[in-house]
């Protein structure tokens, strides 16, 4: 690992950790964007909430995850799982084993309790064991996405939402159905070999108040890709709304610099998407096992 990739895995969780109590004020169990039915950013917080789980149902619709007994997913890796919040809304749906995993210990202990406390944990776990009944095991642990602990084959369902554009190399996953949700910019025209200056200088701006690595396109990945970023763009919006709440004020001044430094790249992220060189894409593909 160079020092310059140490660095931003250090700003990433200390970003994640600085402004999780404002994220978790603002969106709930959810750290991620919504997919909304409109482009009219001036939607509800009811709105809001529901477009983040709708994100999940249509990230599953894409990928052609089916629900089917002996089809669904068994064994499910959450990569960089924040939370904890779209791990227990597959965990529920597939009653799947699931590993959630990210950079910051205290994302971890955050995520153990709150699915603890929705008695998400299997409680009849040993009696199970003991007469060989089937068992959901859903654990949480630290763990870099660019240096996983598991071999392939494990899962059968590889998950990365929001977490994508902080990986340098994306391309390691264990084997099995992989989605991955995540921000890009926009494709180079044939005669391009590089995003303008103007752009380019964005880009750097909103790297740095998000600790992000190089972007890349959606014509980058070889794989079944779209471009959603029509159905995500009113989510910055609805986030300054909300964090321009007299709670989300409050929970942004406890976040820290990080916090207001991320809070602040908000209208870049809005701008770079009114300029079509932000783009929100989903990707997805089988690895064989």
């Amino acid at each position: 690992m160079t020092p310059e990739e140490a660095s931003m895995k250090k700003g990433v969780a200390g970003l994640q950790d600085e402004t999780l109590n404002l994220w978790k004020d603002i969106c709930g169990g959810h750290m991620h964007h919504g997919f909304y039915q409109h482009a009219d950013s001036a939607v509800s917080d009811s709105d809001h909430r529901l477009a983040q789980v709708r994100m999940i149902e249509e990230s599953l619709r894409f990928a052609g995850v089916s629900g089917e007994e002996d089809k669904k997913p068994k064994r499910v890796v959450d990569v960089g799982c924040g939370i904890g919040g779209s791990f227990r809304y597959l965990a529920r749906k597939y009653g799947a084993s699931c590993v959630g995993f990210t950079l910051s210990p205290f994302q971890v202990q955050r995520a153990q309790a709150l699915t603890a406390s929705q008695c998400l944990a299997d409680k009849l776990l040993y009696w199970k064991k003991v007469f060989g009944l089937p068992v959901q095991e859903v654990s949480f642990q630290v763990a870099d996405a660019l240096d996983q602990p598991f071999p392939d084959g494990q899962f059968d369902l590889v998950w990365s939402l929001d977490s994508g554009q902080h990986m340098p190399d994306n391309k390691k996953a264990p084997g099995g159905t992989i989605i991955i949700v995540t921000t890009c910019h926009r494709d180079l025209s044939p005669s391009e070999k590089s995003l303008k200056p103007e752009e380019k200088a964005l880009m750097d701006k909103i790297s740095s108040a998000y600790y992000l690595p190089e972007w890349c396109s959606i014509a980058d990945y070889d794989i079944k890709a779209a471009d959603w970023s029509e159905y995500v763009a009113p989510f910055w919006p609805a986030m300054i709304r909300c964090a321009l709440t007299f709670k989300g004020i409050t929970s942004l001044l406890c976040s820290g610099w990080k916090g207001i430094k991320g809070a602040l790249g908000m209208p870049l992220m809005i701008r770079g998407y009114k300029m079509g060189l932000v783009k929100y894409a989903i990707i997805t593909c089988r690895k064989p096992g």
